[in-house]
């Protein structure tokens, strides 16, 4: 009975994994590379396509978000690469870009615009990370009372009990 309940199990997992086979091949299919895929407002976003001709070297591109760019050649042969800025103050969520290249080539993809980033410290209670004095003297005096009564703890009882 136990062997039947654990070969379920197994199956079961082994059924959700390949049932994510196909969808993580088609997301590498794309002919559309979008770099950072979570971007943050200010930050570069780059766009790479091999979707055009081979013996093109110009292409256009527009974002919802950051407006016009150019594709020009990149590293390898085939690939046409271009930049744009995603502004500050734009709000989460997705933007969709879309690449146009000679003779009739027209491909779109969308990526996630994110939050922007924290900055600083995380305040949990006690104000900044920064702090060094009361909180940090405090923390380390009841470290050291449990490290204390742990030992007397084990100092008080029966040596039969010790493991």
């Amino acid at each position: 009975m136990r062997y039947t309940h654990m070969g379920a199990g197994i199956g079961l997992v082994l059924g959700a994994l390949g049932l994510q086979i196909p969808a993580a091949v088609a997301a590498d299919d794309s002919e559309v590379h979008i770099n950072p895929w979570n971007a943050s407002p200010g930050s570069t976003v780059t766009v790479s396509t091999t979707a055009c001709d081979p013996d093109v070297d110009y292409g256009k591109g527009w974002s919802e978000v950051g407006g016009p760019f150019h594709l020009f050649e990149g590293d390898y042969d085939g690939v046409l690469t271009g930049q744009f800025q995603i502004p500050e103050g734009t709000r989460p969520g997705s933007d969709t870009v879309t690449l146009k290249c000679p003779p009739l080539t027209k491909i779109t993809d969308t990526y996630q615009v994110t939050g922007r980033p924290p900055s600083g410290s995380v305040s949990a209670g006690f104000g900044p990370a920064e702090d060094t004095g009361m909180e940090l003297a405090l923390g380390g005096a009841l470290l050291a009372g449990a490290a204390a009564g742990g030992v007397v703890w084990m100092c008080r009882r029966p040596n039969g009990n010790r493991t």
